[in-house]
């Protein structure tokens, strides 16, 4: 049997709209499993698990998670994720390696943090930063909203917000680490086509030239942010889906190009002049 967890240990924050089923539940459930020093947050579809200090998990479950939740669902998603949705914070290599094995089954196969859809949890290595949680919660609402997305929009979407801030009330990706590695591999080139990324398959994306994938999607949505356009886009990718399952003939139209060679070059250009510090 596990021991019930002292209540100053376990510090739980549940407004009166989210304490009906399934979250008190669940949150018994997880009262009656964890081991001391866990902390317990309620961000309803969410609940935060963080192995840090009590105080220290309620920030980042505030300040994180119910921030990106509520911006996201401004700009982008009209689909709730099926709750609850765990999300793991684990303060150290250690805790994240065990507590991902323990969700999983498996080591994790990133040092950083991971979406498991079949055990709805996020489990983090938030020593690493909070990037990867925006990143891994991009997921979760593309997975309610947009189950279909593929996966280069997908990841574009969510490697966008593993660097991020609120400007004017939006969620704006910034400039981060995959920009170097995409300038390097335009450097080399050439890149694929616009066209072939937005085709490939999950096998295809995460497969051979992996970095250079995740690049290329990242800033072709950086690129729609800085001209306006994400949010008309995955409106209007969302609407047309039937019809142009790779996005690629909605991304012709939003950006306006008859010739989308042509264009790729002019990005190519562009992010060249991008500058990351």
């Amino acid at each position: 049997m596990h021991r019930q967890l002292p209540l100053l240990l376990l510090l739980l924050a549940v407004t009166p709209a989210l304490a009906a089923e399934p979250f008190q539940d669940h949150v018994a459930a997880l009262k009656e499993a964890l081991p001391e020093g866990h902390t317990v947050v309620v961000e309803a579809p969410f609940v935060v698990i963080g192995d840090e200090a009590p105080d220290r998990v309620r920030k980042r479950a505030e300040g994180t998670v119910r921030w990106a939740a509520r911006l996201l669902r401004k700009d982008f998603f009209k689909a709730e994720p099926a709750g609850p949705v765990d999300v793991w914070l684990m303060g150290t290599e250690v805790s994240y390696e065990a507590r991902a094995k323990a969700v999983s089954g498996d080591p994790p196969s990133t040092p950083y943090g991971y979406f498991d859809p079949e055990q709805r949890a996020l489990v983090m290595n938030i020593a690493t930063g909070g990037g990867t949680l925006v990143h891994e919660m991009v997921h979760v609402y593309v997975e309610a909203d947009f189950p279909a997305c593929p996966t280069w929009f997908n990841e574009g979407l969510g490697s966008l917000f593993e660097a991020c801030q609120e400007k004017g009330g939006h969620i704006v990706g910034l400039l981060n680490w995959r920009l170097p590695g995409l300038q390097d591999a335009i450097r080399a080139g050439p890149l694929p086509t616009i066209e072939e990324l937005t085709a490939l398959t999950a096998a295809q994306f995460y497969g051979e030239g992996e970095g250079v994938h995740y690049g290329m999607s990242r800033y072709l949505c950086y690129y729609l942010q800085e001209q306006g356009l994400l949010r008309d886009y995955y409106r209007a990718f969302h609407a047309s889906y039937a019809d142009d399952p790779t996005g690629y003939a909605t991304l012709r139209a939003a950006l306006g190009e008859e010739d989308m060679a042509v264009f790729q070059e002019r990005w190519e250009q562009w992010v060249m002049k991008l500058e990351y510090r």
